[in-house]
């Protein structure tokens, strides 16, 4: 909520020229937060779709590594190497959630990696891209991972 409120901040501060009253300024700050919130909803619920689309999966989130660096990509996105080590005895395949944050801790969006088809006591790397630009300082965690 802190990032929508400084999107608000920002697009209201540099919004405003001699065509744009400050109203209006804050009206495009206004709908540019709610769109904002409107994809990470979007993405998070997209999120939720897949995981329970998921029969008899386990927890694995120990079997994730992620790099520790976040990159953008050549369109302006969010990017973050994972490493998959199937600790299972058998192939088994992947659902990696990777959430996106700023630097205060803030959601800012969501991906869902599939790794399929990782051998017994094997590795599979991989990559998690933000559904949108993300600016700023932008960090990665793992939100859940699920072998099955």
């Amino acid at each position: 909520m802190a990032a929508a409120a400084t999107a608000v901040l920002a697009v209201a501060l540099t919004g405003c020229s001699d065509d744009t009253s400050p109203s209006e300024a804050a009206s495009q700050a206004a709908s540019a937060a709610s769109v904002a919130g409107d994809a990470l909803a979007s993405a998070t619920a997209e999120a939720g779709r897949k995981f329970d689309e998921i029969k008899a999966g386990v927890n694995a989130k120990g079997d994730v590594k992620l790099d520790s660096q976040v990159t953008t990509d050549s369109a302006g996105r969010a990017t973050a190497k994972l490493t998959v080590t199937n600790s299972a005895p058998s192939q088994k395949s992947y659902a990696v959630q990777i959430n996106f944050r700023d630097q205060g801790g803030n959601l800012l969006d969501t991906a869902v990696v599939t790794v399929d088809d990782v051998a017994a006591g094997a590795s599979k790397d991989a990559t998690a891209r933000s559904n949108r630009t993300l600016s700023g300082d932008v960090t990665a965690d793992v939100a859940r991972a699920v072998r099955h």
